[in-house]
């Protein structure tokens, strides 16, 4: 399908400029507030070069039935219908068709809107009613079409769309479904939908609001200590077209201002209510549950700290060679493990930017290797993210490969260790290359270590691995596993 700009471009009868297609961008990002109140499809046409007029746009309304049930895109206007969108492209005005249309099976009347911009008119916007179709039973009365009338007016006059208009995808945007409330250019309510009177009862407000001050209500129910968001004043009174949250007696109600002016006079405004406490307290007990999962990562690598500790105490304590590399290689494994959980405290996901957690460990398994000589480790590639299970087993594995390298392949000289990752979606192909001795073809591999490595790629990593001597000299274990999604 053409995107606006493409259709902009081909109907080039009146070129549109970059500012002429932001507002026009601008009106289709709040205009299905405008079909709710009206009851009624809106459809942008553009001039064509052929003195034609194209369907650029089009939103049906949820408080209705449909007008076009087919895609109308792309399609041009039918000469019978070009009369009313002439006059309203000539005198600036809003034209309302004398008589009903027919539509195949059912009759629709329609209104041509002029879409003016930077003083001309760059558009026009048809909006058509289905007359075979009452409006949906949800307390609404003539009038939100009267609003709607208001609103189409503004759009005439280029005030409507509002240049701070908020984004209408954020989560828990108000929709006129939700709730509407009309006030007068004092605040005072005029009318109301049931939604969006159970909104203000959520809110404590018991009695009818109509002809009261919506601000001063709403100020009677929020307590002293509730926090109120700067924005809440100019929304209530129907200042600016923003939006606000109000709290009171443990419900949350998203309140949303379009303010309906006539140059400088105030005309009042449209309120838009929505109940979102229930949203609002789900994501509290996500930001709760996230909290706690990080907390407890906290502490899980504090404690392993305190065993890596325990572990060094006892090292240093024994006089046996064979102990305290024993003790020297448990103290090594818990420290790879608590690198992970370290990491893991630090975000709210159950998942590792492993390029980090991989530094630290493959430096601390370079240093915790005893040799004395010089071994230089590095990292080339990327391991990016990788579910937490995953991130322990491969740092265990990358911590035990990395000490074989220093301790048997580099032993008695220096040399260097290059640790690749090569990932291409969720396969990753991980080589550690050392300049070491390196290993006879069919050496058996039964350390400890190279168990521990096996049962961990079999088992958490489900890959494969295998050692072979380096082309250079040394030894290269390439190690092919698949990243499971986070």
């Amino acid at each position: 399908m053409r995107s606006l700009t493409q259709l902009a471009e081909e109907a080039s009868r009146n070129a549109l400029s970059e500012k002429d297609i932001e507002w026009l961008h601008l009106l289709l990002a709040d205009w299905q507030v405008l079909a709710d109140l009206a009851a009624a499809d809106l459809v942008l046409w553009l001039s064509t070069d052929d003195d034609r007029f194209i369907a650029a746009a089009h939103c049906r309304p949820a408080t209705s039935t449909t007008v076009h049930v087919d895609d109308i895109i792309g399609l041009q206007l039918p000469v019978a219908r070009e009369v009313e969108l002439r006059r309203a492209i000539a005198t600036g005005q809003v034209v309302k068709s004398p008589s009903a249309h027919w539509a195949g099976t059912y009759s629709m009347m329609e209104s041509c809107v002029p879409v003016l911009h930077d003083g001309r008119i760059i558009a026009v916007v048809t909006r058509e009613s289905n007359l075979s179709s009452p409006r949906l039973s949800l307390g609404f009365e003539g009038w939100t079409v009267a609003a709607a009338d208001i609103l189409c007016q503004m759009i005439a006059r280029g005030e409507y769309p509002y240049e701070t208009t908020p984004t209408v995808t954020a989560h828990g945007v108000p929709r006129v479904l939700d709730g509407v409330l009309m006030i007068d250019p004092e605040g005072a309510v005029l009318q109301t939908t049931p939604n969006a009177m159970s909104c203000l009862r959520r809110l404590g407000i018991r009695t009818s609001v109509r002809g009261r001050v919506l601000a001063q209500e709403i100020t009677n129910v929020i307590g002293d200590e509730t926090m109120i968001e700067e924005s809440m004043p100019v929304v209530v009174m129907g200042r600016a077209s923003w939006r606000a949250e109000i709290t009171a007696h443990s419900s949350t109600i998203t309140m949303r201002a379009l303010p309906l002016i006539e140059g400088r006079k105030r005309l009042g405004a449209i309120i838009l209510t929505r109940d979102v406490s229930e949203v609002r307290r789900r994501e509290q007990e996500l930001m709760t549950k996230d909290a706690t999962i990080r907390e407890i990562h906290h502490r899980v690598k504090n404690n392993l700290q305190t065993v890596s500790a325990l572990l060094r105490l006892q090292a240093r304590r024994s006089d046996q060679q064979g102990v305290k590399d024993a003790l020297a290689e448990a103290e090594r494994r818990v420290q790879a493990i608590a690198t992970v959980h370290a990491a893991l405290s630090q975000n709210v996901d159950e998942a590792v930017d492993f390029d980090e957690v991989a530094r630290s460990i493959l430096r601390m398994a370079g240093a915790v290797a005893q040799t004395e000589h010089a071994v230089d480790v590095v990292t080339r590639g990327s391991f990016g993210t990788i579910p937490a299970d995953q991130a322990q087993a491969l740092a265990t594995v990358l911590n035990e490969l990395v000490a074989n390298s220093v301790e048997h392949g580099l032993a008695g000289r220096d040399g260097r260790i290059v640790v690749g990752a090569n990932r291409d979606g969720e396969s990753m192909v991980i080589t550690v290359a050392d300049d070491g001795v390196g290993i006879e073809p069919g050496t058996p591999m039964s350390g400890l270590g190279t168990q521990i490595v096996h049962q961990m790629v079999r088992g958490e990593l489900n890959g494969s691995i295998d050692w072979s001597p380096r082309d250079e000299g040394g030894t290269v274990v390439t190690l092919k596993m698949r990243v499971e999604a986070v």
